[in-house]
């Protein structure tokens, strides 16, 4: 298996290779990984966030800030 770095260009000829509705399969496999990275990354932030207690003054903070916006408005 090539090193991924390597794949770049490989993946580039095969792309400009494909008709089209291969192109659309495509995309969508890309969002979906692009969705799983972004998912991972939420995941762990909550995780942190829990571990740390942040979650439960979670509330409290959106009181706080209803009560801010409404003052202004």
């Amino acid at each position: 298996m090539p090193y991924p770095l390597d794949l770049r260009p490989l993946l580039h000829e095969e792309v400009d290779r494909m008709p089209p509705d291969d192109l659309e399969v495509l995309h969508r496999v890309a969002l979906q990984l692009e969705l799983d990275r972004v998912t991972e990354t939420l995941d762990n932030a909550f995780d942190e966030d829990r571990r740390r207690g942040r979650l439960e003054a979670l509330p409290g903070t959106i009181q706080t800030a209803r009560e801010a916006m409404r003052l202004s408005i």
